[in-house]
């Protein structure tokens, strides 16, 4: 989610607009990334699946090499394998079978650390469960929604509202943010923004709810504010740690994005509180 307080230098502004995307580019690769996401869900939905798993497994990619800049060796092969194997049962078992095999993914994440010594061994061990936390226990309710019988489209509710605070706090930050929210953190985004996030989530979590699960209005206003605030934490969290480490983005691999990480952190965050919504509400 971004929520953007205007940056006055014109030369930028030509290639980048006022919040400093290359809109063009960034509108072109999220339109690709809806219609990935929305062809594999209404087609094939273990599809979407393949899709989800590969789209974290690449964010681990990043997240990993960005540690391995500020000496963070983060044991990858336990995280990916426990990891990928939490997606699958969690989607086609139980949650609790998936928080069984993440217990021992964490066991054999230290075991795997334990060849390197013990310098560091803190450090780098908790960066693989961290990781493991952070993409794939988010991952695995992503793919708990997908089990229900409308889980199409309650997968649909969660990304919608998370797009809208995205789309909503970056039209209303460029146009009349002035008030920074976490200047310390991520000076760009304002109040207004987070406004105009707010206003856009909770429409879209109304429509969506109302119309495709055939929930009650209120459901969808709960959704959308909940939305909203998971995804400004999400986005905060990532920018923080990206301040930590000293890089601006985790990747480049979307053009107009950054990495694709840069895309996922409200989403992830998002995720469980959107599935925990709809299982309680709708």
């Amino acid at each position: 989610m971004t929520s953007d307080v205007p940056t006055p230098d014109p030369a930028a502004q030509k290639k980048t607009g006022r919040a400093g995307r290359d809109l063009p580019a960034a509108i072109a690769v999220g339109v690709s990334l809806v219609v990935v996401v929305l062809l594999s869900l209404f087609l094939v939905k273990d599809l979407f699946g393949i899709v989800v798993i590969v789209a974290l497994v690449v964010a681990a990619f990043e997240i990993s090499r960005a540690f391995a800049t500020a000496g963070i060796r983060v044991p990858l092969p336990p995280v990916l394998a426990g990891g990928i194997t939490m997606l699958v049962v969690g989607y086609y078992f139980e949650m609790d079978v998936a928080a069984a095999v993440m217990a021992l993914t964490v066991i054999a994440t230290m075991a795997w650390r334990l060849r390197s010594g013990s310098e560091g061994f803190v450090r780098d061990a908790t960066a693989g469960i961290f990781l493991l936390s952070y993409l794939f226990l988010m991952g695995t309710f992503v793919l708990r929604m997908l089990t229900a019988d409308d889980g199409a489209w309650r997968v649909v509710a969660f990304i919608l509202v998370t797009i809208a605070s995205d789309i909503g706090g970056y039209a209303a930050g460029v146009l009349f943010g002035k008030h920074p929210m976490a200047p310390t953190i991520s000076p760009k985004k304002s109040w207004e923004g987070f406004a105009g996030s707010m206003v856009a989530s909770v429409v879209a979590g109304i429509l969506i709810v109302v119309y495709a699960l055939e929930g009650p209005w209120w459901a969808g206003l709960v959704l959308g504010i909940a939305g909203v605030c998971f995804a400004t934490l999400g986005d905060l969290c990532e920018s923080l740690i990206k301040r930590d480490i000293g890089i601006k983005d985790m990747g480049d691999l979307l053009p107009g994005h950054g990495g694709l990480m840069d895309r996922l952190d409200s989403l992830i965050a998002v995720a469980p509180v959107a599935y925990l919504v709809m299982y309680l509400l709708v």
